[in-house]
């Protein structure tokens, strides 16, 4: 009989697929509550109550794990976001940036948009986290064929959001894209900036000379994207 902490082996297909559901799961709760950096694979192994050696009949490394967390937050996010940017679609009319009474130009759009784009990704510190180690980490312990099916995945849906983006704010494919790169990359960055809920951002925030090193990413990131958008209108039409 197997013990807890040693399950017996999934047999079918279906067990294999509930096993790493299972596995995909441990690994995200443990990297939400102490960040992907700390989380090895002897952890989300005890986690799952599996002996590490039996991580790998169903996940090559740790790296895999998370770079398939992160396929997987890429399309929860892109689902997300493009139906928030349909709720904020603009009439007809209202593609041209709004002059108020004393004739000011105003962008009310470009920081709308700028703003629903940072809050959908701050609101997911998982997918930003993952965000940043993809590039640094993720994608170098895994196999070429690992490395493909997150791209297509991803790749895809910087797409679907990008034609979301065209839609809302006017941006030809290409604008729209760099936009999504922008928006993501920098919401990477900028959350390992943050250091939420660590020893670093208690430091920051209680060190009368460290003020200028605490990073509030909602903020930051919606004046980097609004600029973005603002710079690409004021280029004229999309090509």
């Amino acid at each position: 009989m197997a013990s807890r902490s040693q399950p017996t082996r999934a047999r079918s297909s279906e067990a294999k697929l509930a096993r790493e559901a299972a596995i995909l799961d441990a690994a995200a709760r443990l990297a939400t509550a102490h960040g992907i950096r700390t989380v090895t694979l002897t952890d989300i192994a005890a986690e799952v109550g599996m002996h590490k050696s039996g991580m790998l009949r169903y996940f090559e490394t740790r790296e895999e794990i998370f770079l398939r967390l992160a396929a997987a937050g890429w399309v929860e996010w892109s689902r997300a976001v493009r139906e928030r940017l349909v709720d904020a679609a603009p009439d007809a009319g209202d593609a041209r940036a709004a002059r108020s009474a004393d004739g000011v130009r105003h962008e009310p759009r470009s920081r709308a948009v700028a703003g629903l784009l940072a809050e959908s990704l701050v609101a997911r510190p998982l997918f930003c986290d993952l965000l940043a180690h993809t590039p640094m980490n993720l994608e170098r312990n895994v196999s070429l064929e690992s490395v493909r099916c997150f791209k297509v995945t991803a790749l895809a849906e910087v797409a679907a959001v990008g034609e979301a983006l065209c839609r809302v704010a006017a941006l030809s494919p290409a604008q729209a894209g760099n936009v999504v790169a922008t928006a993501t990359s920098m919401a990477g960055a900028l959350w390992q900036m943050a250091a939420p809920g660590t020893e670093l951002r208690r430091l920051y925030e209680t060190d009368p000379d460290l003020g200028h090193a605490v990073v509030d990413v909602v903020p930051r990131l919606t004046d980097i994207l609004g600029a973005m958008l603002r710079g690409y209108r004021a280029g004229g039409e999309a090509e």
